[in-house]
Formats: C-alpha cells, sequence, structure tokens
C-alpha cells in the first residue's frame, strides 16, 4: 500500500465521516416534525417506546444523535427512565438501516436498471439536486433536503475513495499479518470499541468496516466481534453528553452502555460456543457489504429481544449504581442538545412556557380571590409565583434566542416569535398580580375600605378578568383557535367595563359615598385588572396567527375584529354577561 493509498484512504474516510454529519443533522432538521409525532408514541407502551426508538434513528441515521436526544429528553422531564430505556433499545436496531443503504455500494450486476441503484449511478444526480436545492430553495426546509442529498453524496463519494484505496490489501502479507490479530474475539471486541469510541459513530464505523471486507480478507468470524464492540463504543456519546447533565440523564446513558454491554457479553459467549463445537464455514468466509449489514441487524435484533423483557431490571440497576434525588431546578428543563433539532428545541419551550402560564394565572387568581378576602398564606404565594415567572422568563427568552441563531424554517421562526410574545405576556400577567397585592395590602394597612357599591363593580371586573384568562390559557396550552377567537370579544368588553366603571367610580367619589383615599388604589387595581385583559388578548392572537404562521398579530386581530360577524356576536353574547 503506497503513500498515495494511505492519505487517499484518508481523505475519503473524511469525506465519508464529513458527509454523515452533515446528512444527519439535516436530517433531525428535517424530520423535526416526525420526530415530534413520535415523541407522542414514546410515552405509551413498552413496545410503542422501541417502535419510536427504530423510527426515529431510521429518519436521522445515527443512533448516537437518538441516545443523545433521549439523554435530553429525560434531563428535561419529558421522558422517564423506564420509557427512555425502551427508545434506546430500539434506537439499537433503528441504526442498522445506515448500513443497508451503504451496502448499495457493492451492487455489480451488468443490468442497466438494477446498476441506476448504485451510489456511484446515482450520487452524482443527488448532488447536483441537493446543490440546486440549497443554492435556491425559498425555504429552510427545501435547503435542508437539499443539505441532506448534498451529505449522502459526500459520504458515498468517501466510501468510494475508501474502497479504491484498499483494494490491493489483500495481497500484502502485512496487512494479512495484522488481521491474524482479530482471530482473537476479544481483540476484534477491543477493536471494534476503541475505534468507534474515537470517530463516537457506529455507522460510520459500519461503513468502514464494510470497506474492508471489500478486500476480501475480512472473515465474518473477525468481523462479527468487532461489530459487537461498535455497538458499545457509540455509548461514549450518550456518556460524554450526559457529564453536566442531571442524574436522570446519567442514568439514561448509563442504560445505554449496560443494554449494549450485556448484550455484547451474551452473544460473544454464543459466538464462542459456537465457533467451538460447530466450528461452521461461514465464519471462515469472506465478507460482504451485504452480509456485513446483515450480521448487524442481526446482533442487534437478538439483542433486543433479549434484552427487552429486562428492562425493568437495567432501570433498577442503573438506578442503584447512580442513587440520589432526580429533581431538577428549572435550569435543567431546557436542554442544548435539541438546538440542533429546532422543532424539538421549540416543543421543550412551549412545554416549559405552559408551566410558566399555569403559575403567572395562579397568581392572578390568587390576586383577584384577595379583592375580596385577605389570605396571607395566597399573598405569600403571589409573591413565589411572581419570583418564579421572572425565572421562566429569564431561561425561556435565553432558550428561545439561541434557537433563533440557528437555520430555522419559517414556520419555526414564526413559533419562536409567538413562544416569546406569550413568555413576556404571562410575566406581565404575574407582576400586575403580585401589583394588585401591594395595592390591597396598602389598603388593608392603612384601614381603607370599599364601598358596597365599588365592591359590587368590581366583582363584575373579576369575573369577566377570571373567564378572559381560563379562555387564554386553554388557547394556548390546546392551540385551540374557537377559544381563542373569544378572547378578542371579551377583552373589548372588558376595555368597555373599565370606562364604565371608572364614570361609576367618578359619581361615587363625588357623592361622598367613596373615599378619597380608596379611589386611587380602586381606580390602580382596575388598571391592573383590564391590562391583564389586553396581554391576553395578545396571547390568543399569537395562537390565531401562528395557523398561518404569521407573527403580525395586531392586524389578524384588527381584520377579525372589522371583518368578523363572529366577533360581533361573542361580543354581544360578553356584553350581556357581564352588564354593569
Amino acid at each position: 500500500m503506497t503513500l498515495f493509498d494511505v492519505l487517499s484512504f484518508i481523505g475519503g474516510l473524511s469525506l465519508f465521516l464529513f458527509g454523515m454529519s452533515v446528512m444527519g443533522r439535516a436530517l433531525e432538521r428535517r424530520a423535526g416534525p416526525n420526530l415530534k409525532s413520535m415523541l407522542g408514541r414514546i410515552t405509551g407502551s413498552k413496545s410503542g417506546g422501541i417502535i419510536a426508538g427504530i423510527g426515529i434513528t431510521a429518519l436521522i441515521q445515527s443512533s448516537s444523535a437518538t441516545t443523545v436526544m433521549i439523554v435530553g429528553f429525560v434531563n428535561s422531564g419529558i421522558l422517564t427512565l423506564s420509557q427512555a430505556i425502551n427508545v434506546i433499545i430500539g434506537a439499537n436496531v433503528g441504526t442498522t438501516a445506515t448500513s443497508w443503504v451503504l451496502s448499495l455500494s457493492g451492487i455489480s450486476s451488468e443490468n442497466v436498471i438494477i446498476q441506476l441503484f448504485k451510489p456511484t449511478s446515482f450520487s452524482p444526480v443527488l448532488a447536483f439536486i441537493g446543490v440546486a436545492l440549497y443554492m435556491f430553495g425559498k425555504n429552510q426546509k427545501k435547503k435542508d433536503t437539499g443539505t441532506v442529498l448534498l451529505g449522502f453524496a459526500v459520504l458515498m463519494t468517501g466510501m468510494q475513495t475508501m474502497s479504491s484505496s484498499v483494494s490491493g490489501l489483500s495481497a500484502m502479507p502485512k496487512f494479512q499479518s495484522v488481521l491474524t490479530a482479530f482471530d482473537s474475539p476479544f481483540v476484534g471486541l477491543l477493536a471494534g470499541t476503541v475505534f468507534t469510541a474515537v470517530i463516537q459513530s457506529s455507522d460510520a464505523a459500519i461503513g468502514v468496516l464494510q470497506v474492508l471486507s471489500a478486500t476480501g480478507s475480512m472473515t465474518y468470524g473477525k468481523a462479527i466481534p468487532i461489530i459487537m464492540g461498535m455497538n458499545i463504543g457509540t455509548c461514549i456519546t450518550a456518556i460524554l453528553s450526559s457529564l453536566n447533565a442531571s442524574k436522570s440523564a446519567k442514568r439514561a446513558a448509563l442504560a445505554h452502555l449496560l443494554f449494549n454491554v450485556s448484550g455484547a457479553a451474551v452473544l460473544i459467549t454464543v459466538f464462542e460456543i459456537v465457533k467451538l463445537i460447530f466450528a461452521p464455514a461461514l465464519f471462515n468466509a469472506p465478507g460482504t457489504l451485504y452480509g456485513i449489514a446483515l450480521v448487524h441487524t442481526v446482533f442487534n435484533v437478538i439483542t433486543m429481544f433479549i434484552m427487552a423483557p429486562l428492562s425493568g431490571f437495567l432501570e433498577k440497576a442503573v438506578v442503584k449504581i447512580i442513587p440520589g434525588n432526580t429533581g431538577e431546578e428549572l435550569s435543567g428543563m431546557l436542554d442544548d442538545r435539541f438546538l440542533q433539532t429546532p422543532t424539538l428545541a421549540i416543543e421543550q419551550s412551549r412545554l416549559l412556557t405552559v408551566d410558566m402560564a399555569s403559575v403567572a394565572l395562579e397568581a392572578m387568581n390568587d390576586a383577584i380571590s384577595l379583592t375580596e378576602n385577605y389570605d396571607s398564606g395566597r399573598a405569600k404565594g403571589i409573591l413565589e409565583d411572581e419570583e418564579r415567572s421572572d425565572k421562566y422568563e429569564d431561561l425561556i427568552g435565553t432558550y428561545l434566542i439561541k434557537i433563533s441563531a440557528y437555520h430555522i424554517s419559517d414556520e419555526d421562526s414564526a413559533a419562536v416569535t409567538g413562544l416569546m410574545r406569550a413568555v413576556g405576556d404571562y410575566e406581565r400577567i404575574a407582576d400586575y398580580a403580585k401589583n394588585i397585592l401591594r395595592l390591597i395590602e396598602e389598603a388593608r394597612n392603612n384601614k381603607i375600605t370599599f364601598s358596597a357599591g365599588a365592591q359590587k363593580d368590581l366583582k363584575i371586573l373579576t369575573n369577566a378578568v377570571s373567564e378572559i384568562l381560563s379562555l387564554s390559557y386553554i388557547a394556548f396550552v390546546n392551540d385551540d383557535i374557537e377559544t381563542a377567537k373569544r378572547v378578542e370579544p371579551l377583552e373589548q368588553v372588558i376595555d368597555g367595563i373599565g370606562e364604565r366603571l371608572r364614570s361609576n367610580h367618578i359619581v361615587r367619589l363625588r357623592s361622598g359615598e367613596c373615599q378619597a383615599e380608596s379611589g386611587y388604589i380602586w381606580a390602580d387595581i382596575l388598571t391592573d385588572l383590564v391590562r391583564t385583559s389586553d396581554h391576553c388578548s395578545n396571547i390568543a392572537g399569537a395562537v390565531i396567527d401562528l395557523t398561518d404562521y404569521n407573527i403580525n398579530i395586531h392586524s389578524s386581530l384588527r381584520e377579525f375584529k372589522t371583518k368578523s360577524e363572529e366577533f360581533k356576536r361573542i361580543y354581544t353574547e360578553y356584553f350581556e354577561k357581564y352588564s354593569v
């Protein structure tokens, strides 16, 4: 093997790894919506989690990427450890799809139609289409599709380059002597583990093994232990990813390692027994591209059937190895691992924003209740909720800005904008709850009371605000357009109520029914409540706009108010319900 061949192999390997990395990342972005739907299946049965693991890994062509995402899900509290283990089991099978795609380069038929399925035949076409989509695509989806095609063409070019550079190895005595070391299955197991840990991709490692098998010198007896070792080596990515994560995430990464080590230990034992007793001729046969892909698939499927029934035991084992409480602070709930897959990162942000919304709603509803009866426990809860709301705003806002820095689709961009506005609106609602608490405590400390007329008017307003809070929350959490459309008419009614209540209050002040000292506090409470309804309107408007991926909320609301008969009907309904 000449120096040129060595350099050619290194260059081919570099292209192969680069192409696989580029294709994998683009697939993650492109498959984002599918990953979101599959995530819903994970929370079901064991079989559902395994199937989801197979599907996700087959989509993004990387078990390492899948397990890193799963570590992130566990770290964020989206998945439990038991659910994560099921997905990891499936990911080991899903990763075998890559080796079958790579085996297409072994097509050698003279039939023209069959030759078209050979990567060297269609890769240039894919590269051309990929460049066209990447350079001229109107949206991010088309650009990502182009990147996938380009990545695939680059990795297949790299594989072809490696194959050409090693084609003469079979005739070299030194190469043959090196291969004799792999007659020991434990050396093969170790070699597969170390090589895969270094390049951090079992798919790429399998590709290199397939290239070496093309020399005709890599027998199945030598390849099988190496493949087992590759499954162990791929765990390094998830382990590294979990180092700064929660205990639950560390347990998920450890479960991945124990799963693959246990599977390899069982099957290497079976392999040695079969080799010793039966000495099948297949073990001495030279491997092929298809044969290596088949061995990889069979090994992982058998491992799945062996280990799946033991998932509960595996969970107990990792909990015992990594003991302790798994409760996490807010900072662990948004994981940077998902930034490469913006759709998942946005979904994570949305889930945390829903939590923030419930905190803000609780604060405001407690503040409304204090307008009738003061309760020190609720007063303390409002302050805690407002402080927690501020933390949510900082955390989610920073994470959404990170997402915006990536190449994201128009739909994802609109979703990020909508979430940013929702976070700001809910933070202000919590602030208004705190303002109302301070006003009530000021009145209480100064022994200021409201007249019966003022209390009656305020009750009408608080009832309306309680309803608009509930409507906007339901609309936001469930993406409920019909409920969202009821918010703006009610907000307009609340604006009208505010004006009429101010007029009524001026009349009471002039007649002496209300004290001047109480007037300022009462008016400020009224202002905070009306402004709360404004933010509820913003939230509902964002829900309506996101159905068309529009970020011009005020424009949509104006159109809804001026052109919709439905708006007039709902407005009349609430006007009559909350008449002053």
